[in-house]
């Protein structure tokens, strides 16, 4: 390329220098992961950590040892999704990973900071970094599947996550609006760019079920999914209901409690997914 500076870690072009380039940064020495699933998404709002806990749930549920690296360092809800109060504890060399009730292991940057609200005021090369030493420092220990909640867009982070994360795949969160198309557009293009599969989307607030009635209110516009699955090739898509329910368990830190049954075809493609151990440091 005419315009290229030869510096493949801040570049997302596929050429033939960066065919011969690997980013890729072992796991810490004391950690063993499977699979690796990054939830994603052109822009912000749409749900990612939300769907991130809710197939953490569905993993642990189905008997897997399951993580979530959440690589949202400015603005990480995780820990609250899970009522989690406790901070994370070092070791001479590595950090100890958080537990839930139902044992996933929890990495985030609201596990470090004694208060949840403190801000992460830092420029986008120490965030990048911080969420990579989640992956580099962190004792994971032997875990089937670990799933990367994504801050918004295609920037510092993700890019250096898809480059430095040996990935399993991607999925990719969407709200039904006519905006949709252009922002799962970005996060599809991006991981095609990043040789990084496609494993399913989910279409969060995709309707809203009336407790008088029982219909379902298309609230926010006719479902996309399907349409985006066929340009896409989605191999899997899941449409998640507006749930107050949800909502409720989420905010109290019960997530572990909140129906996962939506997600069955995009976790079923999870399990199908490739495994990354030729990749273990």
């Amino acid at each position: 390329m005419a315009d290229c500076t030869h510096d493949c870690s801040t570049c997302s072009s596929s050429c033939g220098t960066r065919s011969k380039t690997s980013f890729i940064k072992p796991i810490n020495e004391n950690a063993s992961v499977r699979r690796v699933v990054a939830v994603a998404s052109g822009k912000g709002g749409v749900g990612k950590s939300l769907v991130t806990a809710l197939l953490a749930v569905r993993a642990r549920a189905r008997g897997y040892r399951v993580g979530i690296l959440d690589a949202d360092i400015t603005g990480p809800s995780i820990p609250k999704a899970f009522g989690l109060k406790k901070l994370a504890r070092g070791t001479d060399g590595a950090i100890l990973p958080v537990g839930t009730r139902s044992g996933i292991e929890i990495m985030s940057m609201n596990s470090l900071l004694e208060h949840e609200d403190d801000p992460v005021v830092w420029r986008g090369s120490l965030i990048a970094g911080a969420a990579t030493q989640f992956w580099t420092d962190v004792e994971w220990g032997d875990l089937d599947i670990m799933f990367i909640d994504m801050p918004p867009g295609t920037g510092d982070v993700p890019l250096t996550v898809f480059q430095s994360i040996p990935l399993s795949g991607i999925v990719v969160v969407s709200t039904p609006q006519d905006l949709v198309e252009m922002i799962v557009g970005k996060a599809v293009n991006m991981a095609k760019m990043m040789n990084i599969p496609l494993l399913g989307l989910c279409e969060n607030m995709s309707y809203f079920v009336c407790p008088d009635c029982g219909k379902a209110h298309e609230i926010f516009g006719p479902s996309r999914a399907e349409e985006l699955k066929a340009k896409f090739g989605f191999p899997a898509v899941a449409r998640l209901p507006l749930s107050p329910e949800t909502r409720a368990m989420c905010d109290g830190g019960r997530i572990e409690e909140a129906d996962t049954d939506p997600l069955a075809s995009v976790f079923a493609e999870i399990e199908k997914s490739r495994t990354i151990e030729k990749w273990q440091g």
